[in-house]
This record gives C-alpha cells, sequence and structure tokens, in this order.
C-alpha cells in the first residue's frame, strides 16, 4: 500500500471531473442557506453524514472486492433524485477515463466493460483505490473527503468566500471525516447489505431545482 497514491487520488488536480459539480452547494447558496463560513460548516457536516457516509460505504466496499452491479444497484437505490444519478454516473465516467490512464490494471477494465454507461462514482473510486494499491479505508477517507471538499471549493467561487477560511472549515471537519470513513468501512466489511444508506431529502429536492435552471456555474 502507498499513502501518496492516496494524495494523488484525492488531489483536487486528479482529473475526475468533480470541480464542475458543487455537491448541492450552488443551489444552497442561491436558497440563502449558504452564505458564509459558519453556514458552509454547517452545509457540509450535514452532508458528510448523509451522502457522505453513504458514498463513503460504496467506495470502501468496491475496494474490498464485493460484487460491483451489487454496489451499483446499492447507489441507484440510495439516490432517489434522478439528477444525481446522472450526475454519479457521469462523474463515474470521468473518473473511469482518468483512473485509467493513471493506474491501468483489469480492475478497471472490468468495470468499465461492466458498465458501458459508467457506473456510479463512489463504486469507481473503490476500484480505482484498489488498483492503486490502497484499501478500503483509504477509498472511504477519499469518499469522506470529496464530499465536503467540492462544495467548500464552490462556495469560494460561488460567494467569494475567503479560501482560508473555506480550508479552515475542512481542517474544523478532519475529525468528523475520520469518524464517518471508519464507520463506513465497518458497514461494508458486514457485506452489501449492511452499507449505509443515510439520506439527505434536502439535497434531493434542490439536486432536482437545479438541473432545470437555464443558467447555472456547476453541473450539479
Amino acid at each position: 500500500m502507498t499513502r501518496s497514491a492516496l494524495l494523488v487520488l484525492a488531489d483536487g488536480r486528479f482529473p475526475a471531473g468533480g470541480h464542475a459539480h458543487s455537491g448541492g452547494a450552488e443551489a444552497a447558496v442561491k436558497a440563502g442557506r449558504v452564505r458564509d463560513a459558519a453556514s458552509l460548516e454547517a452545509f457540509c457536516r450535514g452532508r458528510l453524514h448523509t451522502a457522505g457516509l453513504t458514498a463513503a460505504g460504496l467506495a470502501a466496499g468496491a475496494a474490498l472486492g464485493l460484487d460491483l452491479h451489487e454496489l451499483d444497484a446499492a447507489a441507484d437505490a440510495r439516490t432517489p433524485s434522478p439528477a444525481l444519478r446522472a450526475a454519479a454516473r457521469r462523474l463515474g465516467r470521468q473518473l473511469m477515463r482518468a483512473a485509467r490512464a493513471t493506474w491501468p490494471g483489469p480492475g478497471l477494465d472490468a468495470l468499465a466493460a461492466a458498465f458501458p454507461r459508467g457506473a456510479h462514482q463512489p463504486v469507481v473510486l473503490g476500484v480505482t483505490a484498489r488498483a492503486a494499491g490502497l484499501g478500503p479505508e483509504d477509498a472511504a477517507h477519499c469518499a469522506a473527503y470529496e464530499a465536503v471538499g467540492g462544495p467548500a471549493t464552490a462556495t469560494v467561487r460561488l460567494l467569494g468566500l475567503d479560501p482560508y477560511r473555506a480550508t479552515a472549515v475542512l481542517a474544523r471537519l478532519a475529525p468528523e471525516m475520520d469518524e464517518v470513513a471508519a464507520r463506513a468501512t465497518a458497514a461494508a466489511r458486514e457485506g452489501v447489505d449492511a452499507l449505509p444508506a443515510a439520506s439527505a431529502p434536502l439535497l434531493d429536492i434542490t439536486a432536482e431545482q437545479h438541473a432545470a435552471w437555464p443558467v447555472r456555474l456547476f453541473a450539479s
């Protein structure tokens, strides 16, 4: 296992397409629910313990080698919003392209062949982590970080928020990210049926509204 691979995978410069997505932050900013560092922290905390926990479990499961079709079906069942399901598969396709160029191998080739329309991004993330020599908890940590890192970065662009304050939000959430990654990995070791299914109805509702906007900065 190489921890350096985890840094590469979690780096915002890794060309996995996340920069085009706000994780619901754009809709939250427009609605006035995110307006400063304090409200950003509340938003990210809520996202971490719902969508982030669910994604971390799926990623850990894929890194463990659980059945990929079952995992992708579990991801569908945990994503009631059609807009978010479409975004997850778009991000999965983008991550797959980047991963196969970076860590080519039979695992990623098999995943690409099994899901020609793209698998959910957390599933691809877990297989990518495995191809990079990382373990399930590493995959879960990466998913947990993505759940809050994307919205924080997007909010800097949307509000002109001081990037130092946005980074401080992520630093304060670090212990909770560790907790979420540990919980998700423990659940994944019990099998697909034990994976977290934490819901965030407001994220689902606003994702559908956001997808209908004629003008928007982010894809989701």
